[in-house]
């Protein structure tokens, strides 16, 4: 990566100001910005960007393209375009319109709900921030850590779907097979985001299997990626009693290895990723509260 220029502007600190950097990788063009001048951000600028960002976000998950395909399309880098789509990278008009063309739309489909008027912009839309990743990731104990420290509900979709049914999942499996778990999922989703309450929700990792019910997620859920090391992710499997879905394997640990290499390309269409490895509880959910605090997604928490 070639680092053409680090320059302060108007003759501010290199460090502790506003820096611009621009990179130049494999063609690609990026722009960092410094969490001091995110902060500086006025909350209408703050709710404008994060409309812009979840705007992408819908229209990618639609058009079901990854953030890679989406960033090599355009020509805007990728570690950039997650920036965009968190509400975190002040994009020129030029690299939206660059971003449109390559996701097939009106660049003005980018910029309707970051509007005066809509609701994003105006903070009155309902939080959600949905946890994925592989069982054992600590979804549910960070999820519900999460919520509790920002007063919303949390819910598991296995068990809104398991309440909707009247039957566990196995069972839904055994009656209905993966088709019939799908609809309920979808169902069951679709129910957590139209009820227009604040939400955390931990999602089952096989969710990036399901086309349809992922883009909805990303669509309509913030999405943050919980990763352990496979070696934690089994321990905690283990020590739940459960160990799908490596049941049946001789080798479990390479199982979930496996599994693992096959969801990480989808896992990684999550705005952001948070590392449990080594981690107690306790200090896990400080630092995932400080950083869904730090993206400026508590906005809209009511």
């Amino acid at each position: 990566m070639n680092y053409i220029a680090s320059m302060s502007l108007n003759g501010l600190g290199m460090t502790q100001k506003t820096i611009i950097v621009q990179h130049y990788y494999a063609g690609f063009v990026m722009l960092d910005h410094t969490e001091e001048e995110v902060g500086r951000r006025s909350a209408g600028e703050c709710a404008v960007l994060q409309g812009v960002g979840g705007r992408v976000r819908q229209v990618r998950a639609a058009r079901k393209m990854s953030r890679k395909a989406l960033a090599e399309a355009s020509g805007v880098s990728e570690r950039y375009l997650a920036q965009v789509e968190a509400g975190k990278g002040n994009i020129s008009v030029v690299l939206l319109v660059r971003i449109a063309q390559a996701a097939g739309v009106d660049v003005r489909e980018l910029l309707v709900d970051s509007g005066v008027g809509s609701d994003e912009a105006k903070g009155q839309s309902a939080l959600r921030v949905a946890l994925i990743g592989l069982r054992g990731a600590g979804k549910s104990t960070l999820g519900r850590d999460l919520a509790h420290r920002l007063g919303v509900r949390f819910l598991e979709l296995n068990q809104v779907i398991e309440d909707q049914s009247g039957l566990r999942v196995p069972e839904i499996f055994n009656l209905y097979g993966a088709e019939g778990y799908r609809r309920l999922e979808r169902k069951a989703l679709e129910d957590a985001t139209s009820s227009g309450q604040d939400t955390v929700l931990a999602v089952a990792g096989g969710i990036v299997e399901h086309p349809e019910s992922y883009a909805h997620l990303l669509s309509n859920f913030r999405t943050v990626w919980l990763r352990a090391h496979p070696d934690e992710h089994m321990a905690r499997v283990r020590g739940q009693g459960d160990l799908r879905p490596m049941q049946g394997h001789d080798q479990a640990l390479d199982a979930l290895k496996s599994i693992l290499q096959n969801r990480e390309a989808k896992y990684a269409d999550a705005e952001m990723q948070f590392v449990t490895s080594g981690l107690e509880p306790e200090v896990a959910g400080r630092r995932l509260y400080a950083l869904v605090h730090d993206a400026g997604w508590l906005a809209s928490v009511r």
